[in-house]
């Protein structure tokens, strides 16, 4: 699958984009000034995503990725 698939699978699934998680990382603190804080490891962001969201382990890997600054 590629890296769109899985964004576009996320989006069809929540309604959300990767800028919407964006916004929503920055309102809990994991994103600052537009990048991820460096204190803040992938776990702590893929079981938020998971839990709130109901996302399997790859779709938030890919989350985790854009707010990385992958874009493809």
């Amino acid at each position: 699958m590629s890296f769109q698939a899985y964004l576009d699978n996320i989006q069809a699934k929540t309604g959300k984009g990767p800028d919407d998680f964006k916004q929503l990382a920055e309102a809990k603190g994991f994103v600052k000034d537009g990048h991820l804080v460096e204190s803040i490891k992938a776990t702590v962001i893929t079981n938020w995503l998971k839990e709130e969201f109901e996302l399997g382990h790859g779709h938030a890997m890919a989350i985790y990725a854009s707010l990385k600054g992958k874009t493809e």
